[in-house]
């Protein structure tokens, strides 16, 4: 088990953070957990460590958001997910953190300027096989390394305009499938040790408490306020994760 304090200064808001974000309030706040947590840690063994944690917030967040959420959307993003979650499990050995939190960064961010720049405001979209396959795939593939499935999968869903509730169930839903179909992949590749499994056990308590927090904060603020907020974290945790990629890449 990790004893160094340094790690858990960094892991104990790392997990509220994401315990927050599984109970709806600001969900791309999730992704600067593992670049939080990465301060202190190589991201592959943050990742880890997170893994069996999300999976029991998970499980909150089902009991939660349960029948709160849009059915017609999951029958595309779950699939296309899984699709994109083998690509990276197989491509793992290859695959460069940089260039996924790069390719997610820009993503995030051209997808919030172009909705802040529009004049008027923006179109609302409904469900979409191929757009929802297409950000479903791309979530499963950015989720698998670093847990960075958030952003994409907010660009299909936002401009939806669904109910608040209904929004953060069906991304409740489509990340307890998600973790979960990591949980062998990630046994595969060697990513759990004693070690691991030990330090994610003491972290746990944490996750139902974030949740709560999480879910108090949505029920106390008005649908536009939760979808301001959500295009604001979209926007800076992209720019973060631009910064990271170039920062890794060329420094």
């Amino acid at each position: 088990m990790i004893t160094d304090p340094l790690f858990y200064l960094a892991a104990i808001p790392a997990v509220l953070l994401y315990g927050i974000a599984k109970g709806g309030f600001g969900g791309n706040i999730a992704i600067l957990s593992v670049p939080l947590m990465s301060l202190v840690m190589p991201p592959q063994e943050a990742a880890a460590i997170l893994l069996p944690i999300l999976c029991t917030m998970d499980l909150v967040a089902l009991r939660t958001f349960r029948g709160r959420w849009s059915l017609p959307n999951l029958k595309i993003i779950i699939p296309a997910a899984l699709v994109g979650t083998l690509l990276a499990w197989l491509s793992f050995r290859w695959m460069s953190d940089a260039h996924i939190r790069l390719m997610v960064g820009i993503i995030a961010v051209v997808f919030t300027l172009n909705i802040w720049l529009r004049k008027g405001e923006p179109p609302v979209r409904g469900v979409s096989t191929w757009r929802g396959g297409f950000w479903g795939a791309v979530a499963g593939f950015t989720s698998f390394g670093i847990h960075a499935g958030g952003p994409p999968i907010n660009i299909y869903l936002l401009p939806q305009k669904l109910d608040k509730t209904v929004l953060m169930g069906t991304i409740a839903v489509f990340f307890a499938v998600v973790n979960l179909a990591k949980v062998p992949a990630y046994i595969q590749l060697g990513q759990f040790d004693t070690s691991k499994l030990l330090t994610a056990l003491v972290l746990l308590p944490l996750a139902p408490i974030g949740i709560r927090m999480g879910f108090w904060l949505l029920q106390r603020s008005n649908q536009e306020l939760i979808y301001r907020l959500c295009y604001l974290f979209l926007f800076f945790t992209g720019c973060k994760l631009l910064w990271d990629g170039v920062r890794m890449l060329w420094f």
